[in-house]
């Protein structure tokens, strides 16, 4: 069972002296460089760079990520947009001697794998970077024989959150890793993916499990340096060491998805034993899987950001459950929904992720998006023979599925490769201009970015002075051209209460107030006046920032920083915009203008 894998792997770690970590939010606070969680080590940079974690140097945690560049590949048994990755981190504490062996033996011991089945992949080495031959040597020195360690380059066994090392911005961490796949015997190797089979093949035969990254180097702008302090970061997704240890490659097979899958079959009456169901109950499962945690976290479909994921994810669940239901053109009950829904968080009722989140708004927003999806094939029907099917699906939303059968309904010519072509053109231009959020590293802290963290503690404050104690933050992001904050009130803001905030952080600003950071206790930091967003996220140890005199301050907070020593570091701030970011929940945009 999940639950119990998920304790047995905590339990290890905190036997050999790791504390506990709160999963972070799946949207992360503060980071422009990426929409969403999509590894366990994403909220650990600033630790990773040096930043000493209020815990401590040994941390272990099962974390929430999702991937939206696996939206496409999921249908298969072992693709998903949503999943756990179970994760433990040295903070230049043991480094790979230790970190190999516990691995091992959890695996083996805990688990029950035999070794046998496990195989492993290391760094190959280049004219960069050596070939990491202490990992090999230790990996045989646990009982994993020579023939079962394969070496690959940089794009297999190198890991940075951008990719190989041409790619990484300057000031991003990064180094090998060891992968640890397993071997299911009973899958047959496809010779369509080559001759022979290896633990990197596509064919089904082995599946990673967990990858241990050795993070070792900085990139500078004259190369790689070592890190002062080297760290482990260990990803291990909970889905796939379940199957693993199930003896089943499929891990829709397991206790994560078992009653999503009842749920769907139940009212689509398609039977998941049937082969030919298996990719659109998998889809079904996993997206609406991923937009219920999406949901819970403030994430509304639109056409944008983290709203357009969420959309395409309902849609193309939508979709899928219309095509099991035998008709790819009429809408499923939503009583459908509500039902997978409820099974979804009935399959984490033993975790806190679903703790303060109400269903009936899920279900709720479900709904809604079901009906303008309604609207949309309407309108979308109406263009088939107008439009090419790329603009269809570009404008409208319109599903490949669905524009096919229609397609083919009405006697007209369908060219799935001239789509397909322009798809691929359209993601290359999306990815080129996405790169460009990645200037500033893993999570920028850059001089302009930590400006508008601190900046954003200011506006809080103010807006909580100034509105009333319901002001509460409720999302940010930051960016190296502006902040955006959303906080909770009822009613558009008026210009004079908007220029009384302006005027207020400015004050604060010009009065080069000090900001000083603290470790203490999540409940005297709280009972200090501490404001926090997502307190449930905090440990019982935190990270405090008082801006002001220790013993008269204006704003403290809970927070990771990063932050200016003072705010006169920041410059003058102007309010550009503010607008409603949903119900009962408003919107600011503000930016520096000038430098103090």
């Amino acid at each position: 069972m999940a639950d119990e894998l998920r304790k047995k792997y905590i339990d290890f770690f905190v036997a050999r002296g790791h504390v506990v970590i709160p999963s972070a939010p799946l949207v992360p606070e503060n980071d422009p460089t990426t929409l969403f969680t999509g590894s366990g080590m994403q909220p650990m940079i600033p630790y990773l760079l040096g930043q000493s974690h209020p815990l401590g140097v040994r941390l272990v945690d099962s974390q929430k990520c999702f991937r939206s560049q696996d939206i496409e590949e999921v249908g298969d048994n072992r693709h998903d947009t949503f999943f756990e990755m179970l994760g433990n981190w040295s903070l230049g504490d043991y480094f790979k001697e230790e970190q190999i062996a516990w691995l091992f033996d959890f695996l083996t011991q805990e688990i029950g794998l035999p070794k046998e089945k496990l195989w492993i992949s290391v760094f190959a080495g280049d004219d960069v970077i050596p070939k990491d031959d202490e990992a090999t040597a230790i990996w045989q020195k646990v009982g994993i024989s020579k023939n079962r360690i394969f070496h690959y380059d940089e794009t297999k066994n190198w890991w940075s959150r951008a990719g190989v090392k041409a790619k990484m911005p300057i000031g991003e961490p990064g180094g090998p890793d060891s992968e640890v796949f397993y071997e299911f015997t009973e899958v047959e190797h496809d010779k369509k993916f080559g001759n022979s089979c290896h633990p990197n093949c596509d064919c089904g035969r082995f599946m990673e499990i967990g990858n241990s990254v050795f993070m070792t180097y900085l990139k500078t702008d004259t190369g790689f340096i070592p890190l002062k302090k080297k760290n482990i970061d260990f990803g291990g997704g909970l889905e796939r060491l379940l199957a693993a240890a199930n003896q089943n490659p499929d891990t829709f097979k397991t206790s994560l998805y078992s009653q999503i899958i009842d749920a769907i079959e139940s009212f689509s009456g398609s039977s998941y034993q049937e082969t030919q169901n298996q990719p659109a109950i998998r889809i079904v499962a996993d997206h609406l899987k991923a937009s219920t945690f999406l949901i819970a976290e403030g994430v509304r479909p639109s056409n944008k950001a983290q709203g357009y994921f969420l959309r395409r994810l309902l849609r193309r669940s939508m979709v899928k459950m219309q095509e099991l239901q035998g008709d790819i053109t009429q809408p499923v009950d939503n009583k459908a929904y509500e039902i997978i829904c409820d099974a979804i968080i009935d399959t984490y009722k033993h975790t806190p992720y679903f703790k303060d989140t109400s269903v009936d708004e899920v279900k709720s927003v479900i709904s809604e998006e079901q009906s303008k999806f309604g609207k949309t094939l309407g309108a979308g029907i109406k263009q088939i023979g107008k439009a090419s099917p790329f603009d269809l699906f570009q404008t409208y939303g319109f599903p490949i599925e669905i524009t096919e059968e229609l397609y083919k309904q009405r006697g007209l010519k369908f060219d799935r490769n001239e789509f397909d072509k322009e798809q691929v053109k359209h993601q290359e231009l999306s990815r080129t201009a996405s790169t460009g959020m990645f200037k500033g590293g893993l999570q920028d802290q850059s001089e302009t970015t930590t400006k508008y963290h601190t900046a954003t503690h200011l506006l809080h404050k103010a807006l909580h002075d100034i509105l009333g104690s319901h002001a509460q933050q409720k999302g940010s992001n930051i960016t190296a051209e502006r902040l955006r904050f959303d906080f909770s009130h009822p009613e558009k803001l008026s210009p004079p209460q908007l220029q009384l905030i302006e005027d207020t952080i400015n004050e604060k600003i010009s009065a080069n107030l000090q900001v000083t950071r603290q470790e203490m206790s999540k409940t005297k930091a709280l009972n200090e006046g501490a404001l926090a967003f997502f307190v449930e996220k905090y440990p019982d140890v935190v990270s405090v920032y008082t801006i002001g005199q220790l013993d008269n301050w204006y704003s403290k907070e809970l927070c990771g920083g990063p932050h200016v020593a003072s705010t006169g570091q920041i410059g003058r701030i102007k309010i550009i915009k503010e607008e409603s970011a949903g119900a009962g929940i408003r919107r600011i945009y503000a930016k520096i203008i000038s430098d103090q």
